[in-house]
């Protein structure tokens, strides 16, 4: 894997199908990054999609770790307010506190995957690990002032590539690929006249 390319780039976490992107790849276990990645630095709140997509996911058999380079102590606080085992001061990329989270979830190579929304912490630091990583666009543009310089640099990596279209739209293009796949006239083959050679 390439240490600086995600393995999926979405716009939002609610893009990323939750049967078809996660259980359908083997991944059960995820290292979820907070900070503009299911909270909103701007508001220190999570928008209410996100919250339930979690719930779907936990609902479905994922499991969680948060994974932070936050250092104070509301990060400890919203993990409990999430119910969720937490892993803070984190450091990444630095792979330690990716093995601590999997520890703590009882995770494997084969079955977890990070999302978060910075190359230079969230996917440098899942590759490092020899983890798969899944990056989202920042919920807000509010963000820590050397981010801010990380986001210039990590814009120029990812050159032209786009997030991937939600779940949504995939389904509804899938679903029109069918449609239009029925409702051609069949090619039935040309059947040779009488004396022309077959």
């Amino acid at each position: 894997m390439a240490l600086w390319t995600p393995e999926r780039y979405f716009s939002r976490i609610t893009d990323i199908d939750i049967e078809r992107d996660l259980i359908g790849c083997g991944y059960t276990h995820v290292l979820l990054d907070i900070d503009n990645t299911i909270r909103a630095r701007d508001t220190h709140s999570v928008p209410r999609d996100v919250g339930l997509w979690l719930g779907r996911a936990r609902t479905a058999g994922v499991t969680f770790c948060l994974l932070s380079n936050n250092w104070h102590a509301d990060a400890y606080a919203f993990a409990g307010e999430l119910e969720l085992p937490i892993v803070a001061k984190a450091m990444k990329p630095l792979p330690p506190a990716f093995f601590r989270a999997m520890g703590k979830i009882g995770a494997t190579r084969g079955d977890t995957v990070v999302i978060g929304d910075q190359l230079s912490t969230d996917v440098l630091g899942a590759h490092c690990a020899g983890l798969p990583a899944y990056m989202l666009q920042p919920l807000v543009k509010q963000d820590l002032a050397h981010t801010k310089v990380l986001r210039v640099v990590e814009a120029a990596l990812l050159g032209d590539r786009q997030p991937e279209p939600a779940a949504s739209a995939r389904a509804d293009v899938a679903a029109a690929a069918r449609t239009a796949a029925a409702a051609a006239p069949a090619v039935r083959p040309a059947v040779p006249s009488e004396g022309e050679p077959s």
